[in-house]
């Protein structure tokens, strides 16, 4: 299983003691606002338990965030299979999830300039992807800043999304060819 460190940021395998912060962290509005609203418990347990299992068979998988000056569950980033079908699939996609204590401080894009590393020069992917709901400003302003592209015609309405939000359906897909982004 994968950790990687930057200067700043730990991203390590999932613990039983991340349940907490994790839960603490999926009961946020403000961070679960493109996600559904806040998840219950029982939900929460079941993402950490599968994202073991997950990051087991495949390596690495979204996985906690670390803060090295304090030791602090901060969020959640990684790299991930896109385990649903579209004309993307299949894919490797690049994700995150962050304490708003911590927006706005370059954390993500710190943490994603290493796991594209890992991507590409560890894992030899040829392609990542990210995507988000189309007016995730923040999430898409990072996708930019680690350099992936754009195209409209790429962009999908996620099979995921229940029906009844419709307003969090549409997403846009950007992509990050090997050889790309680097800076």
């Amino acid at each position: 299983m994968t950790t990687l460190e930057t200067r700043r940021l730990i991203s390590r395998p999932w613990q039983q003691a991340d349940v907490e912060p994790f839960f603490a962290l999926s009961s946020d509005p403000e961070v679960m606002r493109f996600f559904g609203g806040p998840q219950p418990r029982e939900t929460v347990e079941a993402v950490v338990k599968t994202a073991m299992e997950r990051q087991r068979d495949f390596g690495v998988w979204f996985q906690p965030l670390i803060l090295k000056e304090t030791g602090a569950f901060i969020g959640i980033t990684g790299i991930a299979k896109v385990l649903f079908e579209a004309p993307f699939t299949p894919a490797v996609e690049i994700g995150w999830r962050l304490d708003p204590a911590h927006w706005g401080q370059g954390l993500v894009t710190e943490i994603g300039r290493a796991f594209i590393d890992y991507a590409f020069m560890e894992r030899g992917f040829d392609e990542l992807v990210s995507f988000a709901v189309h007016d995730n400003e923040r999430s898409i302003a990072v996708m930019k800043r680690l350099g992936f592209t754009h195209d409209r015609g790429d962009d999908f309405d996620h099979p995921r999304v229940p029906d009844d939000l419709s307003h969090l359906k549409r997403h846009v897909l950007y992509r990050l060819r090997n050889g790309a982004g680097k800076g």
